[in-house]
């Protein structure tokens, strides 16, 4: 029978001392042991519960939901490494039912026999369908197999309740850029398995673009990197120096200053909700590329644009937030890079509707009102009689009810005392 470590060298590659030169930069720098897994410290440091769960080999169930090169197969390499159990990678790119019948069918002989759990890694299983995921749901129940899903898109809708029910998701976020360059300055100095005996060197400024151009990938960082040094010519004393400007010419891409945590994130985003306020669709488009060119999270523009959408439209166009709604949930559903599509129509939507900030003027006002006068009490008529004695207190007394005396519409006092005729809803006349 075949070992877990074997199936795993199978799945990730050789094992440290056979990485061959000709594997991806990413691949023969990918981490195998947790003292070299680098970001994702809320979830890989040594108190986190699922690093304790992985080293004690106590795993159950569980779906890693993250962007590309976050980290979500290398845990599952960890997990391999840590296991007595037999590690079964399987893809559901390539496999379909019949294969994944016969691996529940092994699983079950290799518990039967000698008690051995089996541990079934499935990438990428958004790609499964209801029925391919409803094949091994009973086999989970059952303990049969242990679940370790990575998938790119919201568990929550693509995978089915009863199974997402049966599982731990561990959110994984993309890689920060102080993480970016731990993995960079490894990939440089490395002469066993990374780039080492090149001798390249990289200006500061073409650091900070390519650790941009990666965006929280570190797949992508590292296939950039590996690229632009052996496109770099040495100079006379051997070393290949990549400035700014040759790392653009490798990548043939101009990367974008976006810095998403410094001052050009808010400067962006406040050129965008500006020209959005001042009904300019160009340049509410125009500021929408930026971002998105500069590899800003597309939730956060989605969410911006429904903010909008009540704090400067208003009741101007109540349509607006149902625009808005409908646009964020099609970014979370549809995802980059057709979302872009989305996001470019709410734009221009909102950017050509009429203006009211009526609603959050007013919610101001009477905020400051509600913290300057503190807790006044609620007239009596306004007041709920549920017992007798409400009742006898005057609870409720002299309340009209509108429905079954349509002249009280705007004759009775909903204010407390010392507020009595306090306007805080003032719209505009469109």
């Amino acid at each position: 029978m075949t070992n877990s470590r074997d199936q795993t060298s199978d799945l990730f590659g050789a094992r440290e001392g056979e990485k061959s030169v000709e594997a991806p930069l990413a691949e023969r720098l990918r981490p195998r042991e947790f003292a070299d897994f680098v970001g994702q410290d809320d979830i890989t440091a040594p108190d986190r519960p699922l690093r304790r769960a992985i080293e004690a080999d106590q795993l159950s169930s569980v779906i890693f939901w993250g962007p590309p090169g976050s980290g979500k197969t290398t845990l599952a390499y960890l997990i391999a490494s840590h296991t007595k159990a037999q590690f079964v990678p399987f893809s559901a790119v390539t496999g379909g039912v019949p294969e994944l019948r016969a691996i529940i069918k092994t699983a079950e002989q290799r518990q039967a026999i000698n008690g051995q759990r089996t541990i079934l890694f499935v990438d990428e299983i958004h790609r499964f369908n209801k029925a391919q995921q409803d094949a091994f749901l009973p086999h989970v129940e059952r303990g049969t197999v242990i679940l370790v899903g990575a998938t790119t898109e919201n568990p929550s809708f693509e995978v089915i309740s009863p199974l997402l029910s049966r599982s731990l998701v561990v959110v994984l976020k993309p890689l920060s850029d102080e993480a970016l360059g731990h993995i960079l300055d490894r990939a440089l100095v490395d002469s066993a398995i990374g780039l080492g005996k090149w001798n390249a060197r990289l200006s500061p400024d073409a650091k900070q673009r390519l650790i941009a151009y990666g965006n929280g990938d570190a797949r992508a960082l590292l296939t950039a990197l590996d690229f632009v040094v052996r496109q770099q010519s040495a100079g006379s004393d051997g070393t290949r120096l990549i400035d700014g400007a040759a790392l653009e010419a490798a990548l043939m891409k101009k990367s974008i200053r976006y810095d998403k945590s410094g001052e050009e994130h808010y400067n962006v985003i406040s050129a965008y909700i500006k020209s959005l306020r001042d009904s300019d669709p160009d340049g509410a488009l125009y500021w929408l590329a930026r971002m998105l060119e500069g590899g800003e999270d597309p939730k956060f523009i989605a969410r911006r644009l429904v903010i909008f959408a009540s704090e400067d439209v208003g009741n101007a166009d109540p349509m607006g937030l149902v625009v808005a709604a409908a646009v964020a949930q099609a970014v979370q559903f549809v995802g980059l890079p057709e979302a872009q599509i989305n996001l470019a129509q709410g734009t221009t939507y909102l950017a050509t509707r009429q203006k009211d900030n009526a609603s959050y003027i007013g919610l101001l006002e009477a905020m400051e009102d509600a913290k300057t006068h503190g807790n006044l009490g609620v007239p009596l008529h306004l007041r709920n009689a549920v017992t007798t004695m409400m009742k006898d207190l005057g609870y409720g007394k002299g309340y009209r009810y509108v429905h079954d005396d349509p002249q009280a519409k705007g004759q009775q006092e909903h204010l407390p005392e010392s507020l009595k005729g306090r306007r805080y809803y003032r719209p505009k006349d469109i």
